[in-house]
């Protein structure tokens, strides 16, 4: 058992939350009981994970994406209304951290990923202060295909692949989650390919104009793993219960 502001502190820390400029706010977003011993994480807040963290007698519920963002409506209502009152009847916490769980050399969902890929990494990408994906190469050059086989089989869903042309794959760059548009700034660095969550309708013309692999794997589907790590890492921290919840989202 700890104290939430333990744990919330902590987290802060450990993912430097303090560097990045996000679209919401990181860490505690709803508050419940004092104490945690139970924690549940999954990938976004909605109704549905909610009352499963009900149903699973969770202290706190860990996920990426939670509320807040930037410019959507502030009121309290409807939706988000029944959302937050499920979590405040249970007394359950909401703990939320997006860019921080994305950019973690370790824990974060690209670090993740590179391991469920077996991708060696050689870098941040983009190479900026804003940079939260990586770079690097693969042990081997393999083909498009191949490479789709190998994301069909790490993370449960087939990917959308759009093949400029039949050049094999060594180089790549990837960022979880809607980074489609960093598309160019893989081109720029002259990779072979780049892996993201999602597919823009001018992905296709870029993809094929500057000559790169494109892979689109799921906005979901790619990040799946921070949450997961960093929920193992704290019960191991903090001694407490963890269980990985996960909501069934084809997107």
């Amino acid at each position: 058992m700890v104290k939430l502001t333990e744990l919330v502190a902590y987290t802060h820390d450990l993912l430097e939350s303090a560097r990045f400029r996000d679209y919401c706010p990181n860490g505690l977003q709803v508050e419940g009981r004092a104490e945690v011993s139970r924690l549940v994480c999954g990938v976004t807040a909605s109704q549905a994970l909610i009352e499963a963290a009900v149903a699973a007698r969770a202290d706190a519920l860990l996920v990426h994406h939670g509320y807040f963002w930037k410019g959507e409506a502030e009121p309290i209502t409807g939706m988000k209304m029944r959302r937050i009152k499920a979590l405040l009847d249970a007394g359950i916490s909401l703990l939320a951290w997006h860019l921080p769980l994305d950019a973690h050399p370790e824990l974060g969902n690209n670090a993740q990923l590179a391991r469920k890929l077996d991708l060696i990494v050689e870098g941040r990408f983009p190479d900026t202060d804003e940079g939260v994906g990586l770079c690097g190469h693969l042990a081997e050059a393999v083909s498009g295909a191949a490479l789709a086989a190998r994301i069909e089989s790490a993370l449960g869903r087939a990917p959308l692949h759009i093949a400029p042309d039949a050049r094999p794959i060594e180089t790549i760059a990837w960022c979880s989650g809607g980074a489609q548009g960093y598309i160019e700034s893989a081109a720029d660095a002259g990779v072979d390919a780049y892996l993201t969550g999602e597919v823009s309708e001018q992905t296709f013309h870029i993809a094929h104009e500057r000559g790169i692999h494109f892979f689109a794997a799921g906005h979901h589907a790619t990040e799946r793993y921070g949450v997961q790590a960093l929920a193992a890492h704290l019960s191991q921290k903090f001694d407490l219960e963890s269980e990985f919840i996960d909501s069934l989202n084809p997107v």
